[in-house]
């Protein structure tokens, strides 16, 4: 589990398909290095991977198939690129951001960013999927970073957030351009909802009739609850 606070910046070198080398390479990479040990759990761009081998700045990890195919790196990888990471939280640790577990639902999109007197406001898009657990003023877990949902167009699944200057400094959301790809995971509190919600018929799904457009002040009402 992870906070969605970014603690480095890294890069990624491929060495196979679905094996890479990730080298610390801000100041603050010491964070993740300190006390780094085989079988670690670090979130690389919101993508929980076990470190395989500690490296003097750095480690090396596997992703899945599964992994591969949720997540950008499953993408064509020929050269080293920026990544966020973030060590897997403590108990005792501070929650500044949300839980993140670091289990990507799916890739979206950069549609625009433009820079503010205060901020970089960032829209993107996704998928289906993803956009049912985007609630504004809500989180959202992009590339790893804890953000929150400024606005939301659920017709178009497009969604703004407002990335402050020190977010935007520290991580790798500052490389990013029109149709850069991104990581997203929503709110794991959004999924249990949705678990409970159809918890009564295993097969169900939100397009089903027994969605929550149902949940009505007469429904409610007729089940003890007004």
């Amino acid at each position: 589990m992870f906070t969605g606070l970014i603690q480095a910046l890294g890069t990624m070198e491929p060495l196979g398909s679905d094996s890479w080398q990730i080298t610390c390479v801000s100041q603050s990479g010491e964070v993740i290095m300190q006390d780094l040990a085989y079988g670690d759990s670090v979130a690389v761009d919101g993508v929980c991977l076990t470190v395989e081998q500690v490296l003097k700045d750095g480690f090396l990890v596997t992703a899945s198939p599964e992994t591969l195919r949720r997540t950008t790196l499953g993408g064509e990888q020929t050269q080293q690129r920026y990544v966020n990471l973030e060590a897997s939280l403590k108990v005792g640790s501070k929650v500044g951001g949300h839980f993140v577990m670091g289990h990507v639902d799916g890739i979206g999109r950069l549609l625009v960013a433009q820079q503010t007197a205060s901020s970089w406001e960032m829209t993107f898009i996704a998928s289906e999927a993803i956009a049912r657990y985007i609630v504004p003023k809500g989180s959202i877990a992009v590339n790893g970073i804890s953000l929150t949902v400024a606005a939301y167009e659920p017709e178009l699944s497009q969604f703004k957030v407002a990335v402050i200057p020190l977010t935007y400094s520290e991580t790798n959301i500052r490389y990013l351009v029109a149709g850069s790809l991104v990581n997203l995971e929503g709110d794991i509190l959004g999924k249990y909802v949705e678990k409970f919600l159809y918890s009564g018929n295993p097969h169900a799904t939100p397009s089903d009739e027994n969605s929550i457009d149902g949940i009505t002040p007469a429904f409610l009402a007729e089940h003890g609850y007004l």
